[in-house]
């Protein structure tokens, strides 16, 4: 390869490199799985080889990870928590220990499994946790303390006293956990994360402590970092002390005394990642005895003391016999391929999403193809590519009616999926029921998502309208529902009867209409009945509302399902009369944008006052925005303003407007 190629490749590889960086470390939302990923980084580091010259400061391989991002504090790292260098053959796992033995004599090789979550720096005064951090870029982390402190394996106080000891591990999110989480997230229209350490490191960067708490999250610790008041001579031997001491370590470490052992372990380890409840992408190699680690020490980015297997992603062929489409609880479609029976990464496979019809288009799937299928994040299967069609196959359509209700099915502009709208879907209706109460709905207090679901198994609910049919006898046979919890519940649901007309057009769960879009249909056309009967263009009249909007709302209501509940919940007693508001002119046409603590109002009575008066709120700052309405502690939103010129005003210049002293 010439140079002036070469460096036109490197800054490619470069640029694409860091894009998957930002991708991966920083948004956890990664476009490409781990071993393309590691095939490209390959690349690089071998064009680098080739091309010494190439290398620059910010190349990839120079670095660590990803930076650490702004939402929490930056912690610096004492010892600094390094990456290994990659294998992905036995050659090279041999490579490794030829490198080693030309430093030491007669290594010793503890092989641990490769966790594929997030690493994390534990560290503990007098026995006691208190602080943890992400890795970085290897130099600087993340503060996450309080977020680790919410998983029940990390040790709040260690079993035995240690003046300081600093720790290194492996956040994760069991394949179980992961799961139940994706479902939660499908449930509440929610975008599910891609694999489980995507989940992990999200999960661990919550802002909220209590979300962390929720996602049920699991560590290993797998190294000694630094340590006082003791002195260790080996990696087996800081392993047994992490164990004595409380921490969670991996029961699949063994010490290996010859290569040959090493590379059998680490072929073990990989066959056993179908029969594990967490996600391994390797196995890692490491000099036992700490001072071998001295003599060989570390290149400026790896220690020379370990080495990382990366396994290959698992592939096979099969046949796909057949093709289901399920209806999920938001109403999208998912057509899940049949297979002919496979074992896959430890487990039989015979079943996998297909996605969408985009997804079955794009990769020109057929009943009858053969294709190549494997695991993501290895728990998932998934479809790679069509090897091969039958030639007397046709290329596969989704149903345009839905499977569980039969009404038709629509797919909504810059969406993939296809999805039912029928409000009586029974596909749909523990999703419907728990939007249906929330609190910015019908707000029925002390009905949630479990009592839901017992109610639904019972075969109690059929429909949003039968929630008003609900007797005591019917409750008090439920388990955990005594005649107070009971009584309560019936009271909550007599109560909603009288909700404001804007509650009962948002807990329907129309498509694109949430609860301002209600409050603004409510205001215009003052009943139900208006509503059902306005046209699209009527509708897309309101400021605020585009024909998107309209129509959506449109199709809606031309349902049969959505004319049957409507009179079932008005035969309840529901209220559906609302009343017509005059929209007062003072900001027609003005968008304000609020931000900070405000002296005397919350944001939402300033909200509700911008719309009353005729004005929009937006929540972000665009040379659109006509104001911005700003309290203490303004943040972010204020800086832009000030950077775009947009008028910012206070809460005295407000309600200054409002009196026309403006």
């Amino acid at each position: 390869m010439e140079r002036n190629e070469a460096a036109r490749l490197h800054e490619e590889l470069k640029s694409e490199i860091e894009y998957h960086n930002q991708k991966y470390y920083v948004e956890d939302k990664p476009e490409i799985d781990d071993y393309e990923y590691d095939m490209l980084y390959l690349r690089l580091q071998n064009l680098e080889a080739e091309f010494p010259e190439l290398i620059t400061p910010d190349s990839p391989t120079q670095k660590v990870g990803g930076p650490a991002l702004n939402t929490f504090a930056p912690v610096s790292h004492t010892v600094p928590m390094e990456s290994l260098h990659d294998s992905f053959s036995e050659e090279e796992l041999l490579d490794f220990d030829r490198r080693v033995r030309e430093t030491v004599e007669h290594p010793i090789y503890v092989v641990e499994p490769k966790f594929d979550g997030l690493s994390v720096s534990l560290e503990y005064r007098d026995g006691v946790f208190f602080r943890g951090s992400t890795r970085g870029d290897g130099v600087v982390g993340e503060d996450v303390t309080e977020n680790l402190r919410t998983i029940r394996t990390v040790p709040k106080t260690l079993k035995e006293s240690v003046p300081y000891l600093e720790v290194r591990g492996e956040v994760y999110m069991s394949h179980k956990s992961f799961l139940a989480l994706c479902e939660r997230q499908e449930l509440h229209e929610e975008k599910p994360f891609k694999n489980p350490r995507n989940a992990a490191a999200g999960s661990l960067r919550q802002k909220d402590p209590r979300i962390t708490a929720s996602r049920n999250l699991d560590i290993f610790i797998f190294n000694i970092q630094q340590i006082q008041g003791k002195e260790l001579h080996s990696h087996a031997e800081s392993l047994e002390l992490l164990k004595k001491l409380g921490f969670a370590v991996s029961p699949l470490n063994q010490t290996c005394t010859s290569m040959q052992q090493v590379v059998d372990r680490v072929q073990e380890i990989g066959e056993m990642r179908g029969e594990l409840d967490y996600s391994i992408d390797g196995a890692v190699v490491k000099i036992d005895d700490f001072a071998q680690r001295e003599l060989l020490g570390s290149t400026a980015k790896f220690p020379r003391w370990a080495e990382a297997y990366k396994y290959p992603p698992e592939e096979k062929e099969t046949i796909l016999l057949d093709i289901e489409v399920n209806v999920g609880r938001t109403g999208v479609l998912t057509p899940t391929g049949v297979f002919d029976p496979i074992i896959l990464a430890g487990t039989t496979v015979s079943r996998a999403t297909l996605h969408n019809q985009d997804f079955i288009t794009e990769k020109g799937i057929r009943i009858g193809s053969t294709v190549v299928l494997r695991k993501a994040g290895e728990i998932i299967p998934e479809v790679v590519r069509v090897v091969s069609s039958p030639e007397a196959s046709e290329p596969y359509v989704l149903p345009q009616v839905c499977p569980s209700c039969g009404e038709p099915v629509f797919r909504e502009e810059g969406e993939a999926a296809l999805r039912c709208q029928n409000p009586e879907c029974p596909a749909q209706l523990v999703r419907h029921l728990i939007h249906f109460a929330s609190r910015d709905a019908m707000d029925i207090e002390g009905l949630g998502p479990a009592l839901i679901e017992q109610l639904v198994a019972n075969e109690l609910l059929h429909s949003p309208a039968d929630l008003y049919k609900l007797t005591m006898e019917q409750l008090v046979s439920l388990e955990r529902m005594g005649e107070k919890s009971s009584q309560n519940l019936l009271d909550a649901i007599a109560k909603s009867k009288g909700n404001d007309l804007y509650r009962l057009i948002f807990a329907l769960g129309i498509p694109h209409i949430g609860q301002k879009a209600a409050k603004l249909l409510a205001g215009r056309f003052g009943s139900m009945e208006a509503i059902c009967f306005a046209s699209a263009e009527d509708i897309a009249e309101i400021d605020g509302f585009g024909m998107i909007m309209a129509q959506s709302l449109r199709s809606f209501f031309d349902l049969p399902g959505t004319a049957h509940l409507l009179g079932a919940l008005k035969d309840a007693g529901l209220n559906m009369q609302g009343e017509v508001q005059e929209v007062q002119s003072l900001f027609a046409g003005k968008t304000f944008v609020l931000t900070g603590t405000l002296p005397t109002m919350t944001r939402k009575e300033a909200s509700d006052l911008v719309e009353k008066y005729g004005g929009k709120t937006s929540s972000s700052v665009s040379k659109k925005t006509s104001y911005v309405l700003a309290g203490e502690e303004a943040g972010s939103k204020l800086t832009k303003a000030n950077q775009l010129g947009v008028p910012v005003i206070t809460e005295e210049e407000f309600l200054a407007m409002l009196e026309g002293n403006a």
